[in-house]
């Protein structure tokens, strides 16, 4: 009782990329909430995670992504860049990498 085991790839596909877009919306949040702490460099690396999250995120998540990208991107002064593919454990190692540098 009370305990649920992933064992499909499915099912572990899906919990992790859960986590990961899950992860990568609360820190494009928080980065959103405090931009005037934010350089160039950063607000561009926050838009290529978006980008990066695109492929990964359903629904009307999916449908924010490239805004927030083109958003983030505008903030640093960068051009829109292209929305390629990237696998969840490359996207989860970023994510920590900059929540270490944000350190919000």
């Amino acid at each position: 009782m009370g305990v649920h085991r992933i064992t499909s790839e499915a099912a572990k596909y899906y919990a992790q990329r859960e986590k990961v877009v899950g992860t990568g919306i609360t820190l494009l949040g928080e980065a959103s909430m405090n931009l005037d702490k934010l350089d160039k460099d950063q607000l561009e690396k926050l838009g290529d995670l978006a980008a990066k999250l695109l492929p990964h995120s359903p629904g009307y998540a999916g449908k924010m992504m490239p805004i927030v990208a083109r958003l983030f991107w505008r903030l640093a002064g960068v051009n829109e860049k292209e929305f390629g593919f990237a696998e969840l454990e490359e996207i989860e190692k970023e994510i920590e990498e900059l929540k270490k540098e944000l350190s919000f």
